[in-house]
């Protein structure tokens, strides 16, 4: 089940970046911060699973 979260994990990085490059072009404060949260949550997650495998 790691490796599945793992990729979930870099998946929704991903579209944080999107979204996040998205606010920038279309000048959408909102949507730029939104995609930046997405990418905090995402990286907290990562960490989570880090962890995990170092006392694995």
């Amino acid at each position: 089940m790691g490796l599945d979260d793992k990729i979930s994990n870099a998946a929704d990085e991903a579209k944080g970046k999107a979204k996040e490059a998205a606010g920038k072009a279309s000048d959408d404060e909102r949507l730029e911060s939104e995609g930046k949260k997405d990418q905090a949550s995402a990286n907290v997650k990562q960490a989570g699973e880090n962890i995990k495998d170092a006392f694995k």
